[in-house]
């Protein structure tokens, strides 16, 4: 599944796994740096989502005012 697809819950549950695996340590540094640059992309994801939400909440109390 491509990241566009995943949902925030995808999304978080995911990143949880990778920040688990790299408290944990043990990881050569390439696998380390691969799971960084997953978190970050993961990480971004969610910021999309929780940045769409607030838009849209936004967006509802501004039309609540109005109305």
């Amino acid at each position: 599944m491509s990241d566009e697809k995943l949902s925030y819950e995808q999304a978080r549950t995911e990143l949880a796994g990778v920040v688990e695996r790299l408290e944990q340590g043990g990881s050569s540094l390439e696998e380390s740096l691969a799971l960084w640059e997953r978190g970050e992309k993961l990480a971004d994801v969610c910021q999309r989502w929780l940045d769409g939400a607030r838009e849209r909440i936004e967006a509802a109390r501004a039309a609540r005012a109005d109305g």
